[in-house]
C-alpha cells in the first residue's frame, strides 16, 4: 500500500492563551496542500515492497542494523564525513514486528523508530493486535518548515493500518488516534479546510471553494493560485517559535475576518509567529515582501514557519 502524505498551510494563526497543561490554545484555518508530498508505504510481513529496491539505489547500497537500533553511519554510496546525517536509515523494533526505513536527500538525524510513522503503529498496536509490518518513507517535504510533513505522515500511516489491519475505524476514532502523536495530525485524517481550535486538534470543517490547493498549473475553477515557498537552509523549531510568543485575543475573530474577500486579508489575517520568527530570520520577512511585490493579494508564513505562501489572483 502507498500514499503520497501531502503538507498543509496556516491561513490565520492566533495563538490566544497559554493551557495548564503548558499548551496553547490558538485558532486556524488548516488548508492542505497537494503540491508538496512524502512517499509512503506500508506492507504487511513479508509481502513485496514496490518503493524498497529503488529507495535503496538512490540513498545507499546497504543498511547495516540491528534491533532497537539505528546503526548506518555517512552517506551511503558516497564518502562523506562521520558528522553528516546519513541519506537512508532503518530501524527494527526489539520484538521484531517493525521494521522501518527512512530516506531524505538532507539526511535523517533522528531515529527511525521515533519517527510518527513508526509512533502511529505503536499507538495503534496499545489497543489492537497488530501484524508484523515494514514501513518505507522517503521524505521530500522541508523539516522545520511549518508544513506539517511529520504529522501527515502519522495521520496517513494510521489510514493506511486502518486499512491494511482491517481496523475498521471510522475517520472519528483515527482523528481520536492521531491526536495523541501531535497538535495537526488529525487534520490530515480528514484532509480538507478545517478550522482548528484548542491545540489545533478541535477541528470544524470549514467551506473554502476559491483557492487551488494544488499548484499554479491546475485546472479547476478557483479563483486563486496557491504558492509555496521553503527557504533552503532555514529550519524554525516550534519550541523556538513558541519561546517568544505572546498569547492575545485578536481584534477581529478569524471566522469574521476569513468571510472577508481575499483582497481585504492582508494586515487582519495574520500569523502570530511571524513577529518572533521574523525577528530571528530577517530573510523570510524580504521573501515575504517579495511575493507582493510580485502581485500577490496575499501572503503569509505557513505554521511556525519556515515556509511561506502567496496567493494569486487567476
Amino acid at each position: 500500500m502507498i500514499t503520497n502524505p501531502n503538507v498543509k498551510i496556516n491561513l490565520g494563526l492566533n495563538v490566544l492563551r497559554k493551557r495548564e497543561d503548558g499548551f496553547h490554545d490558538l485558532e486556524t484555518l488548516f488548508v492542505p496542500y497537494f503540491g508538496i508530498s512524502d512517499t509512503l508505504e506500508i506492507i504487511a510481513g513479508d509481502d513485496y515492497s514496490r518503493t524498497s529496491a529503488e529507495l535503496f539505489a538512490r540513498y545507499g547500497s546497504s543498511v547495516p542494523s540491528r534491533q532497537g537500533s539505528v546503526k548506518p553511519e555517512g552517506v551511503f554510496g558516497v564518502e562523506t564525513e562521520e558528522s553528516v546525517a546519513p541519506k537512508l536509515v532503518q530501524g527494527i523494533s526489539e520484538d521484531g514486528k517493525l521494521m522501518i526505513t527512512i530516506a531524505r536527500r538532507e539526511g535523517v538525524d533522528w531515529d527511525p523508530l521515533k519517527d510518527l510513522t513508526a509512533k502511529a503503529y505503536y499507538v495503534l498496536a496499545e489497543d489492537f493486535t497488530l501484524p508484523p509490518v515494514k514501513i518505507f518513507l522517503e521524505k521530500t517535504s522541508p523539516v522545520g518548515a511549518g508544513l506539517g510533513g511529520g504529522s501527515s505522515d502519522a495521520a496517513f500511516a494510521l489510514k493506511m493500518l486502518n486499512d491494511l489491519c482491517g481496523l475498521g475505524l471510522s475517520e472519528e476514532q483515527l482523528a481520536d488516534y492521531a491526536s495523541r502523536l501531535g497538535s495537526d495530525c488529525a487534520f490530515f485524517v480528514y484532509n480538507r479546510p478545517m478550522i482548528g481550535e484548542g491545540r489545533g486538534e478541535v477541528l470544524t470543517p470549514y467551506e473554502l471553494r476559491d483557492i487551488d490547493f494544488h499548484d499554479a498549473d491546475s485546472s479547476d475553477a478557483a479563483s486563486y493560485d496557491l504558492q509555496v515557498l521553503t527557504p533552503e537552509g532555514i529550519s524554525v523549531s516550534t519550541k523556538d517559535a513558541y519561546g517568544g510568543i505572546r498569547p492575545h485575543l485578536p481584534e477581529i475573530p478569524l471566522r469574521e475576518v476569513l468571510a472577508r474577500p481575499v483582497e481585504e486579508w492582508d494586515g487582519i489575517l495574520v500569523n502570530d509567529f511571524e513577529e518572533t520568527v521574523f525577528a530571528k530570520y530577517p530573510e523570510l520577512a524580504a521573501i515575504k515582501r517579495s511575493l507582493y511585490d510580485s502581485g500577490a493579494v496575499y501572503a503569509s508564513m505557513s505554521g511556525s514557519g519556515s515556509a511561506l505562501f502567496a496567493l494569486y489572483r487567476r
